[in-house]
């Protein structure tokens, strides 16, 4: 299958193109300087040229401060960008798989939500990012909308400042022998391998639609953080935040855990425990 895969070296970008690649899949990486999501023409030509039978966008403006920000900039390229793919995707008779968020929910429920959970984003990153979500399932009916959660790989991710959550962990350990983490939010850790693969699965199918897409089980960042603590040994001090003591700028869910039912009803869900992805993560190369 001819694959073009967008935001090709993001933090999941870079391991879905991997796992493409050693799919069989003919793959065309394009990053940021290649393709413009925001820009119609940008998307409609670099596509057009490429005439893929898959797109696969692991794109977005996910910095939730910088969406609080620039809203406009935020649905530009979250919600009208996702609009521009699906409509050249449609266009090319290509199937469009798209990267989306838990955040598109409130943190009020206090099990895992569905698929079938009516979605009501607290901030602008989730807004945008739902806008993006009913674009490309009121446009093409070839796509596949996967919404996923606390993702964490062993790329960079750029728009935070290049370390993700475990190697901000261990940074902080080394650094202060001391490291205070909120206990109050509670999410599913969930590595990049791991949605990669499931990426790949998905992709041969014919099960067109929305889906919650994350590790098995939950935790809360306190819990995950002594959960690299323990699994590298590393001596530290890991004690509670207080409840003021990292003020946010922006409200965020408290529990925003996703429930597999679409991927687990067609007998396709490959996700395995967070701590499975964790202890993957320290096994292959750290």
């Amino acid at each position: 299958m001819k694959t073009a895969v967008i935001g090709a070296d993001g933090q999941l970008g870079t391991d879905v193109v991997k796992a493409f690649v050693a799919n069989g899949d003919e793959v065309r990486a394009l990053t940021h300087a290649e393709i413009e999501l925001s820009d119609k023409e940008s998307v409609s030509s670099r596509l057009n040229e490429l005439r893929p039978n898959l797109i696969v966008n692991t794109a977005a403006m996910h910095h939730v401060d910088k969406c609080e920000q620039e809203p406009d900039r935020a649905f530009a390229v979250n919600g009208l960008g996702a609009r521009n793919l699906a409509l050249t995707a449609k266009q090319i008779g290509a199937t469009l798989m798209h990267v989306s968020t838990d955040y598109v929910f409130d943190g009020e429920k206090a099990t895992p939500y569905l698929e079938t959970d009516a979605p009501r984003p607290l901030n602008v990153y989730g807004n945008s990012k739902l806008c993006g979500e009913y674009f490309i399932r009121s446009t093409i009916r070839e796509h596949f909308v996967l919404r996923t959660s606390a993702v964490y790989g062993k790329s960079p991710c750029r728009a935070k400042g290049g370390l993700n959550f475990i190697e901000l962990m261990l940074k902080l350990a080394r650094e202060r022998g001391e490291v205070r983490v909120i206990d109050d939010e509670i999410v599913s850790p969930t590595s990049t391998r791991d949605i990669a693969a499931q990426m790949v699965t998905l992709s041969r199918s014919n099960g067109y639609g929305l889906y919650h897409a994350t590790a098995e089980g939950s935790c809360s960042w306190h819990a995950f953080a002594r959960e690299i603590f323990d699994r590298t040994s590393t001596r530290v001090n890991l004690l509670v935040a207080g409840p003021n003591e990292f003020p946010i700028k922006v409200p965020r869910p408290k529990y925003s855990v996703l429930e597999n039912s679409g991927l687990k009803r067609i007998g396709l869900n490959r996700f395995r425990t967070w701590q499975e992805g964790l202890q993957d993560y320290f096994s292959n190369g750290h």
